[in-house]
């Protein structure tokens, strides 16, 4: 199957930002999209939106903290429109912070949410591939793990565990599956307002006010990858802006 019309995609995280964006568009392109994050009442009202604009769309509650919501996800997928093409595993958070201030409460949500998250997805995800002979991989990244910054180890750390994984992944996968990793750059959403470091947090907004790409450009990255023929794997897309260093 090339190109995006009628594929199944499922995305985490997609009450909003990239993974919304990314919704907008794949539905706009022809896919029918299976929405998760923990905002019910945003999944809900993105996909009435699609709906409104002649798209399919589905939508589950989903924790990726939570095994048996990534399972559900993928259930929904199956059973709403009989298979699943493409994951999307674009749930993280970014609760950056020096590491001398030892929230360590946060870094164990960094890890639950932006690597366990991704590794859940795959394990409910993958044997679905199998079963169908094909199915791509879709895994939000970040720049943060291409340039290591002071402040996020820790948030760089498990987006670079992502990378290790889809990379052994994509090796493992042989010639039926595709595994992609895209690493964003600033983008525009509301990545920072969850940082608990109130310097970090207004030095992160100001950059974002500044330079920041809107989540649409990430998204048509997405796109560009579901898009290629069955033969065609795309591993690795960074998108940025062109004033970010």
């Amino acid at each position: 199957m090339s190109g995006i019309e009628g594929k199944v995609v499922a995305i985490t995280g997609a009450s909003g930002g990239i993974g919304e964006a990314s919704a907008l568009l794949l539905a706009e392109r022809g896919a029918k999209v299976v929405l998760g994050a923990r905002r019910p009442e945003r999944l809900e009202d993105l996909a009435l939106r699609i709906g409104r604009s002649g798209g399919e769309a589905a939508w589950i509650r989903t924790d990726v903290t939570r095994r048996e919501d990534l399972a559900a996800l993928v259930a929904l997928a199956r059973e709403r429109f009989g298979r699943l093409d493409v994951l999307v595993g674009n749930a993280g958070v970014g609760l950056i912070s020096p590491l001398d201030e030892l929230r360590v409460e946060d870094w164990e949500r960094m890890i639950d949410v932006n690597l366990k998250g991704v590794l859940y997805g795959i394990a409910e995800a993958l044997p679905v591939f199998r079963e169908q002979g094909s199915g791509h991989f879709v895994n939000i990244v970040s720049t943060a793990g291409l340039r290591i910054s002071p402040l996020m180890s820790v948030y760089a750390g498990t987006k670079n565990a992502v990378r290790t994984v889809s990379e052994g992944l994509r090796q493992e996968a042989g010639d039926s599956l595709r595994v992609t990793v895209v690493s964003p750059g600033f983008v525009h959403t509301d990545f920072a307002d969850g940082i608990p470091d109130a310097g970090a947090r207004a030095r992160t907004l100001d950059t974002r006010d500044r330079i920041a790409i809107p989540p649409q450009a990430v998204a048509r990255a997405v796109a560009f990858a579901v898009e290629q023929p069955d033969g065609v794997d795309v591993g690795d897309i960074v998108v940025r802006p062109t004033a970010q260093d």
